[in-house]
């Protein structure tokens, strides 16, 4: 980069600002963790002199070191160059107001489901009848370990099929100091499980259909493809979910499944099933809720 470009940006609002131009000058796609082109630019300027987003305002201004001006050029460049979503880059993504260890072994988390966790799934679950949750296809395993804080008393068993998904939902285990009350079964669905049941059964399993992985932006193509795609419909993993789930529910718990765009799919191979789709106050839908009298009223 012309070093005369940098001599002329000196602020952490400089570098905001200059961020915005060049993401928006190129064909960067958003929705790992931001939809924009100037949170994205908050998010790289902000992680390359270590501040958190909270006390941003505070520094505004303040000029920048040398180093940092090079590393956020340099890590801006990379995001715009290689289509690579930058909690991969950073290895740092949020949820649930909690930061997670990411790699490309897992889906970067994105999930509404957030907006239930941080609300104990009020009004569908008492919280006190919670002593037992199960996150099915668990990933970085931000879900299970968001629900650890959400229900300090429960347990939380976290179910993934990737050896490679499973190292990554431990280092997060770990980082957050979860291990005495969260746990990681491999398993395909509840193939492993133990004969228990459950007061939430929570997942977000891959359910991108044929169409939609046909037309995803490059981004989206950096992501574990194992974790995204589930044939024609975007179904297979939902399907074997709604036909077992209700073996391991509580009589008086819930299943709470995210399905994205396979959402009308989902509607037509079931037209008899009261699916309960969640409205979210920040956006996001394709997330169903059945509690288990439903499922066990449900035609197969």
């Amino acid at each position: 980069m012309n070093t005369s470009i940098l001599h002329s940006l000196n602020t952490v609002q400089d570098f905001i600002r200059f961020c915005v131009t060049r993401l928006n000058q190129s064909n960067a796609f958003f929705g790992h963790g931001t939809d924009n082109s100037y949170d994205e630019a908050i998010s790289i300027v902000l992680h390359c002199i270590s501040i958190d987003h909270s006390i941003a305002d505070n520094f505004i201004n303040c000029a920048l070191l040398a180093e940092e001006k090079t590393q956020i050029i340099d890590l801006l460049e990379k995001r715009i160059t290689s289509s690579t979503p930058l909690p991969y880059l950073t290895h740092q993504a949020n949820f649930c107001g909690l930061s997670f260890y990411i790699d490309e072994r897992v889906l970067i988390p994105r999930s509404p489901i957030a907006e239930l966790i941080e609300n104990a799934f009020d009004p569908w679950i008492q919280y006190e009848q919670v002593t037992h949750i199960l996150d099915l296809c668990c990933g970085s395993g931000c879900i299970g370990i968001a629900c650890t804080y959400a229900f300090e008393e429960a347990s939380i068993d976290l179910v993934e099929l990737s050896p490679d998904a499973i190292n990554v939902a431990n280092i997060n285990i770990k980082q957050h100091k979860r291990q005495n009350q969260a746990r990681i079964i491999e398993s395909d669905l509840f193939s492993n499980l133990p004969n228990k049941q459950y007061d939430i059964i929570v997942s977000n399993p891959p359910y991108v259909h044929a169409e939609d992985m046909s037309n995803l932006p490059d981004e989206y193509r950096k992501e574990p493809q194992m974790a995204l795609e589930a044939g024609n419909d975007g179904l297979i993993l939902v399907d074997k979910i709604l036909s077992q789930a209700k073996q391991y529910l509580s009589p008086h718990g819930i299943l709470v499944v995210e399905v994205g765009n396979s959402m009308e799919n989902l509607i037509n191979k079931y037209p008899d099933t009261p699916f309960t789709w969640v409205e979210f106050e920040r956006g996001g839908h394709g997330v169903f809720l059945l509690t288990a009298e439903q499922l066990l009223m449900r035609q197969q």
